[in-house]
């Protein structure tokens, strides 16, 4: 049966030059990611310390939550708390209205993407103005982004220069990453000098200070808060972190994860509203605190947005961002969407191979792959299991659970080695579909065990240490 990932999977594979292009492009990253990993002896000791630390806030969240608002209202700041996605697109708008506000100008946030923040605010008339500029490609193309951390990675540069021609004016037929660059810089320097108002999300906020942390390579952010006199910060609960020590730990894995870079180009620490200015914060729930109370999937809530687990699955290289029908695509995009709506998101966790690649990768160790076997394992419990490979399951169940039926399939499986090809690949065996069956040999490994034609290897040297 096809999804509606494997559907949208084999729109994006018909494009062959597109789905090299894409896969080898991040495992480029990939490989820059491992580069930097190596060049640490403590990596590993870094990402346990990471994974203990977020679990620990996530099981003590109230008190750090608690801990961070008191610590940020002291510094000036005003706080907001969001139940949902509503309470916060509606927070947001208030906060416009009461500046006047008709232009907002935002650096990327996957929260408001999550809230569909945008859309609320064009449609109440404001102007929002994507300043990243992977984003603010995609804003106008009218597209959403296709990974977390780089969220134009699909695109050309030569799409980009045509795109560019019509929105800017800029040279016909110039693609030239450095041109196009400096064409969008003076694009923008028109909004960030004009907004009312600027938004930024919020990579870690740090307990013990109130600091919010943003980090990006572009310093949209910092251009967007140096101009604007209102700064809205807009934040999940989950990103509450202890310390400034804790702080440390996850600066160095972020950007080596993320990009491959020892560190994002800026780290920006918001404490205190600007003179004359207001920055408020909203911290948001939407969902989150049910996670907290789910034993098998609570682990999600560590996740740092660095998009590893993306750059590493050979489902994400393959078949692109919008293959898959959660906001967020890849393992962590699975897993989060499973827990938002089992029943909307459920086509999403057959994009697995469980090669458990993410979890290798992941910064903090969240058991990714893990947790879409489980995910697996429930949906014929919610009516979305596969009909045709509850079929396959229960004949091989019962293939294996009788040994003699078993030894004579084996016996007789070479005759298929002779079949017609129009019989073994058709529309019934859908796992034929670019792919070649191997063929089977003729004699089984146990029947040449038997007959002493197998020799036992001795080993003739000691393992090394």
């Amino acid at each position: 049966m096809s999804t509606l990932h494997s559907k949208a999977a084999e729109r994006f594979i018909a494009h062959k030059e597109q789905e090299a292009w894409h896969n080898e492009t991040l495992w480029l990253v990939r490989e820059k990611r491992d580069r930097m990993a190596t060049q640490l002896p403590e990596w590993e000791e870094l990402r346990t310390l990471a994974a203990d630390i977020k679990m620990h806030t996530i099981t003590h969240l109230d008190n750090y939550l608690e801990q961070f608002a008191a610590k940020a209202e002291s510094n000036g700041v005003i706080v907001h708390w969001a139940k949902d996605a509503s309470e916060h697109n509606g927070i947001v708008l208030r906060i416009l209205a009461e500046h006047g506000a008709k232009k907002l100008i935002k650096s990327k946030s996957m929260l408001a993407e999550e809230c569909h923040l945008n859309p609320f605010l064009i449609e109440k008339g404001i102007d929002v103005v994507e300043s990243d500029l992977g984003e603010r490609i995609l804003q106008l193309l009218h597209e959403p982004p296709s990974h977390i951390v780089m969220p134009a990675i699909h695109l050309k540069r030569e799409e980009v220069g045509r795109l560019f021609e019509k929105e800017m004016h800029t040279e016909k037929g110039n693609s030239d990453p450095t041109y196009l660059t400096h064409a969008a810089r003076k694009h923008l320097r028109n909004e960030f000098l004009t907004a009312d108002v600027a938004m930024t999300g919020c990579n870690f906020g740090v307990a013990e200070t109130g600091d919010m942390v943003v980090c990006t390579n572009e310093g949209n952010a910092d251009m967007g808060t140096s101009f604007a006199k209102v700064h809205i910060v807009t934040m999940g609960i989950e990103k509450v972190i202890p310390d400034y020590q804790a702080l440390s730990v996850y600066t160095r894995l972020l950007a080596r994860s993320a990009t491959g870079q020892p560190v994002t180009a800026y780290t920006s620490h918001y404490r205190k509203p600007q003179e004359g200015g207001e920055l408020h914060l909203i911290l948001v729930d939407n969902g989150r605190s049910e996670i907290i109370g789910n034993e098998d999937h609570i682990q999600t809530l560590k996740c740092i947005r660095c998009g590893a687990c993306m750059n590493t699955c050979p489902v994400y290289r393959r078949s692109g961002g919008y293959s898959y029908t959660y906001f967020i695509p890849g393992p962590i995009g699975i897993n989060l969407g499973m827990l938002r709506s089992p029943q909307e998101y459920a086509d999403n966790v057959s994009a697995c191979s469980l090669c458990f690649s993410c979890n290798n990768v992941c910064p903090v160790k969240i058991d990714l792959a893990d947790q879409i076997y489980r995910w697996r394992q429930g949906l014929d419990s919610i009516g979305k299991a596969d009909p045709m490979k509850k079929v396959m399951s229960t004949g091989m169940k019962y293939l294996f659970s009788h040994p003699a039926i078993y030894n004579t399939a084996l016996k007789l499986a070479p005759i298929v080695n002779h079949f017609p090809r129009f019989i073994i690949y058709n529309r019934l065996n859908e796992w034929g579909i670019r792919r070649e069956l191997p063929r089977f040999a003729n004699e089984t490994f146990t029947s040449l065990w038997k007959k002493g034609k197998v020799k036992k290897q001795t080993r003739t040297k000691p393992i090394s240490k």
